[in-house]
């Protein structure tokens, strides 16, 4: 039976892994299956009565996160380091706590985060790969990187982004702080990355839908700028898939974790050019 919340609480952030693939998203839903709803039934688990957790930013169906980040309040009777190992027996296998500790009463998970980092992995080959299909998105038309590193770099800045702002959101505005940008290949693949300090409903697939038609030279950087610098919404029509993006990071001034715990965990797949001549894996500089 369910108890009252105790009156003595401490606040706990989690650094959170999970595959976004069998998931309908972040935010709990009726009758779905969501990462908030499977962490908050192991936490309620353990500690007998209902309990909320806040994330730094809800991510849609079928998107991953290598470090999400989120806090909840608890009875103290549990170390904070120990709620990691302790959730993490009661989690399925497509959700891992990477770490948890105590923070102040007023940190806040959303609120306190300085800025989101995503990573959107694009697989160029000609034949797809069954190891990589989970986490990337399989376009096999020819990508010029070197166009979508042209077409990023004036995203940096504040910026009303209304072009990539999908409907239904309740955010009342669409300005947005692109503090980094990144777009690099290594072979086959090519990886986009965004830092912001938030992010709009759908911002990310939206933005990469387009970046790809500039590097497949649907459309010239010129184009891009234009239609996102006029808010020109009904010229973005496509949406990358979700199994290739993932929130790479959250970054906090305040933040009790090692690097080694939320940095860059997000593993890359990399692949050693060919020698055809003497049919061994080389890698080269």
């Amino acid at each position: 039976m369910l108890t009252a919340l105790p009156t003595h609480t401490q606040r706990i952030a989690l650094v959170i892994q999970y595959l976004g693939t069998h998931f309908h998203g972040w935010q709990r839903q009726p009758q779905h299956r969501t990462v908030q709803q499977e962490i908050e039934t192991a936490i309620t688990t353990v500690v007998g009565y209902p309990v909320t957790i806040h994330c730094a930013g809800r991510t849609d169906a079928g998107v991953h996160a290598a470090a999400q980040v989120a806090h909840f309040d608890a009875t103290v009777t549990i170390p904070a380091h120990k709620w990691a190992p302790i959730l993490n027996g009661y989690l399925p296998e497509d959700i891992f706590i990477r770490a948890s500790a105590k923070v102040d009463s007023n940190w806040h998970a959303r609120f306190s985060a300085k800025y989101r980092r995503y990573r959107y992995t694009l697989y160029t080959a000609a034949k797809p790969n069954l190891f990589l299909r989970p986490f990337s998105w399989h376009y096999y038309v020819p990508v010029d990187e070197s166009l979508i590193q042209k077409a990023i770099k004036p995203l940096i800045g504040h910026h009303h982004l209304a072009a990539f702002h999908r409907a239904n959101s309740s955010r009342q505005h669409s300005w947005v702080e692109v503090q980094a940008v990144k777009c690099d290949r290594q072979e086959a693949l090519i990886n986009i990355e965004i830092q912001a300090d938030g992010f709009l409903y759908g911002m990310v697939r939206l933005l990469v839908g387009m970046l790809v038609q500039v590097g497949t030279g649907k459309i010239s950087v010129e184009r891009f700028t234009q239609i996102w610098q006029n808010q020109l919404r009904e010229k973005v029509k496509y949406a990358a898939p979700a199994q290739g993006l993932c929130l790479l990071r959250v970054g906090y001034s305040d933040f009790p974790f090692s690097p080694q715990v939320w940095y860059d965990t997000q593993p890359q797949y990399f692949f050693d050019k060919l020698n055809t001549e003497s049919g061994v894996g080389e890698i080269t500089a």
